[in-house]
């Protein structure tokens, strides 16, 4: 396993882990495999995806924020997204460098809170309420980003017919998905 040490990551201590390793490939996904003794060296016992901060070959300054995601066996991957691989100048079959800490500053919380308006419109429609409880906290969460980032009162209005429509059960678009049955 690589050194793990307490080093300064953006004004703040946290630990570190430091290891080479060669860039693979999952299907068309670039990613460097990191096995469970250096996962649990970050979050010890830890089976969802991992938030981190990562330098690869030292680079960048500000480390990249990104997830470990969980192959199922205690081992992770850390998915490699272009433009990390071009800051590093690197590809697929190099080695590489790879430096991570835990990212304590990160928060699951949504983004945007429910926007008031539609809370109220919600609490009013009791058919599209039950729906909405139903829905995954991810599905929720990525409804009250969009709904938190309209500007316009017409853009509101418009989405919010079309959200209600879709949690009342009837089928229809929204979201860039299709909707049946309040899902």
């Amino acid at each position: 396993m690589g050194r793990t040490t307490v080093v300064l990551v953006s004004g703040e201590t946290r630990w570190k882990v430091r290891f080479v390793s060669r860039i693979l490939l999952d299907g068309v996904n670039p990613y460097v495999p990191v096995d469970e003794e250096r996962a649990t060296a970050l979050r010890p016992h830890w089976r969802r995806p991992i938030p981190v901060l990562v330098r690869i070959n030292a680079g960048p300054i500000t480390p990249w924020r990104t997830n470990l995601m969980p192959k199922g066996d205690g081992s992770f991957w850390l998915y490699l997204h272009g433009p990390m691989r071009r800051v590093a100048n690197v590809g697929v079959g190099d080695e590489v460098t790879v430096e991570m800490s835990s990212d304590d500053a990160y928060h699951s919380d949504p983004t945007h809170s429910m926007p008031e308006w539609f809370k109220v419109a919600l609490a009013g429609d009791p058919l599209a309420r039950q729906n909405w409880t139903r829905l995954p906290p991810s599905r929720r969460k990525e409804v009250e980003r969009y709904l938190g980032a309209l500007k316009t009162p017409s853009a509101r209005e418009r989405n919010l017919q079309r959200a209600l429509k879709v949690l009342r059960g009837e089928e229809g678009r929204f979201l860039g998905r299709d909707w049946a049955g309040g899902r």
